[in-house]
């Protein structure tokens, strides 16, 4: 066996799935040093995971990439639904007009090609073929021992992060429970063309009830990029059917081998549930899947962790598992980063499982119901659950790593633990063309955001200076000044040590619920840490301790 020191790492990614190669994206971008390795020899062609949530969106917004998916992506505009060949009310994907995001459909193929070029633009690249067998963990890191092409390899690592799917070699070497349960379903998988005439954008689910009104036929249809091209989900039939593999570690979940069906199997189908006549054609892959619905009991132990498909899986309604996958990662990174550097508060680790878990537990219990009910039979309101089927509804109220709500003013506005919210009309003193909050937090950090008018800023110098005394380097200050005239924001502008905008359209005021002055922490994950109305120096101290630590 070798041991490679010289190809230690900081932290180690097993799996270079979406998740894992966002982890190793944001620990690469934060400077820390990383390994990713995938058993793999190279990226599947497979459009499995196809749906691209809002909120996703705006992580790779925040990361600095997300043109190159949206140039890549096709929109997703609703579902047409159809009963017993009867057509039901449309399904139409609408948000809020302040959601800088739509929902989109992209294969998970070109996902992950964009964030592997990303993350090479780091000189990080995916070591294929190269899999994570066992591990070791001890006070100082973690001794993990892989097969590559060349033999087998030790590699001492300072963090484990098991991203490596619903079969996780992580997971089982925690010894983490995984319990739930599985679908006693088969179902075929097809990347094909449909050469009908229904509205572009729009996903297709045809399903026949029988006599009792249960549903015994299904075709679902979701947009890719191409003409004419879907990505094509339906029943198994009798020939292609087989048991599922049974055993105290046998997980019935995801796409099985040697199985492919052919074009006249999905035709089949076709021909029976299509709402139009229609040819699928050119098909460029097929496979069968089950589905299960599990939940580990932790997310992690010591420097060991999981995330995605390795901590959660479920059934594929409306597209959750990949994209809270990602945001496992997202969470995760920028508190490993800390840890890497001793920068992170002693609890700072530990609030990852403090997040995530109850956000995997709801999407769970969530997919769960809706696949067996329907979307559409969700008890919430229609508004409300479009915002939770793009995650933007996804927060830590009550995490240990955020401010207690003050509960200042009327209760508008996000509160500490939720999404911090985009918002436009934003000036400053050069550019002559109104920007987005989100470009004033792209590729940074903790941002302290200060808002009020001009005169009410006289104390930024010492919030400021306190700010930088408790993180020299990792929080980024800047003033949102509410709508005032010019000499205001230039007078502002001069004394301040911080840039400063004008909330010109007063829509940071509107979305953020504030008239006062008031200070508002983003966390490098587009979350609010800390909401202070007034800000007050003890409380940004109180906050920053319980992330960078009293030492910081």
């Amino acid at each position: 066996m070798v041991h490679n020191e010289a190809a230690a790492a900081d932290v180690l990614v097993a799996g270079a799935g979406p998740v894992g190669l966002t982890a190793a994206a944001e620990l690469r971008r934060r400077g820390i040093s990383c390994r990713i390795v995938d058993r793999l020899p190279a990226r599947l062609p497979y459009a499995k995971a196809v749906g691209i949530q809002p909120r996703t969106l705006e992580i790779w917004d925040r990361m600095g990439f997300v043109r190159a998916a949206l140039e890549a992506a096709v929109p997703m505009r609703g579902q047409l639904t159809y009963v017993n060949g009867v057509e039901q009310p449309r399904l139409d994907l609408v948000l809020p007009p302040e959601v800088p995001y739509r929902f989109a459909a992209l294969p998970q193929y070109e996902t992950e090609r964009i964030i592997e070029g990303f993350l090479e633009g780091f000189g990080t690249r995916v070591e294929r073929g190269s899999e994570l067998v066992s591990f070791v963990q001890d006070a100082d890191g973690v001794t993990c021992r892989l097969t590559t092409p060349a033999g087998e390899e030790e590699v001492r690592t300072r963090f484990l992060v098991g991203c490596d799917g619903a079969h996780s070699v992580v997971r089982k070497g925690l010894g983490l429970a995984f319990e739930g349960g599985a679908f006693p379903e088969e179902y075929m998988l097809a990347d094909v063309e449909l050469d009908w005439d229904l509205p572009y954008g729009y996903a297709v689910r045809a399903m026949h009830h029988d006599a009792r009104g249960a549903v015994d036929d299904v075709l679902v249809c979701i947009p890719l990029p191409g003409a004419c091209r879907y990505r094509v989900s339906m029943s198994v039939p009798p020939e292609l059917s087989t048991a599922a593999p049974t055993g105290a570690d046998a997980v019935a979940h995801g796409l099985e081998g040697g199985r492919a069906p052919e074009l006249r199997h999905i035709q089949a189908v076709v021909d029976r549930m299509s709402p139009q006549p229609a040819t699928a054609s050119a098909l460029r892959w097929s496979s069968v899947f089950r589905i299960s619905h599990r939940l580990v009991d932790r997310y992690g132990r010591g420097r060991v962790f999981v995330a995605g498909d390795a901590a959660h899986i479920h059934p594929p309604t409306g597209a959750q598992g990949m994209n809270t996958g990602i945001q496992d990662a997202w969470n995760l990174a920028w508190k490993l980063a800390l840890a890497v550097e001793g920068a992170g508060a002693p609890g700072l680790l530990a609030s990852y499982e403090a997040e995530r878990r109850p956000v995997g537990q709801e999407v769970v219990g969530r997919t769960v119901r809706q696949a067996a009910e329907g979307v559409q039979a969700d008890p919430e309101g229609a508004d409300t659950l479009m915002m939770r089927q793009a995650q933007l509804l996804v927060g830590y109220r009550g995490s240990p790593l955020v401010q207690a709500d003050p509960e200042d003013g009327d209760g508008a506005g996000p509160r500490p633990g939720d999404r911090a919210p985009d918002c436009g009309g934003l000036s400053g003193h050069i550019a002559a063309y109104p920007m987005r909050l989100y470009d004033l937090l792209r590729g940074r950090e903790h941002m302290l955001l200060l808002y009020g008018p001009g005169p009410e800023l006289d104390g930024l110098a010492e919030l400021a200076s306190v700010v930088r005394g408790h993180a020299p380097g990792r929080v980024e200050v800047c003033a949102i000044l509410a709508e005032a005239g010019p000499e205001a924001e230039a007078d502002a502008g001069r004394a301040a040590p911080v840039p400063v905008y004008r909330d010109g359209r007063g829509e940071f005021a509107r979305m953020y619920g504030v008239r006062e002055p008031a200070a508002f922490v983003v966390r490098p994950d587009g979350y609010l840490g800390a909401r202070l109305c007034p800000p007050t120096l003890s409380g940004l101290e109180a906050h920053f301790s319980a992330v960078f630590g009293s030492g910081s």
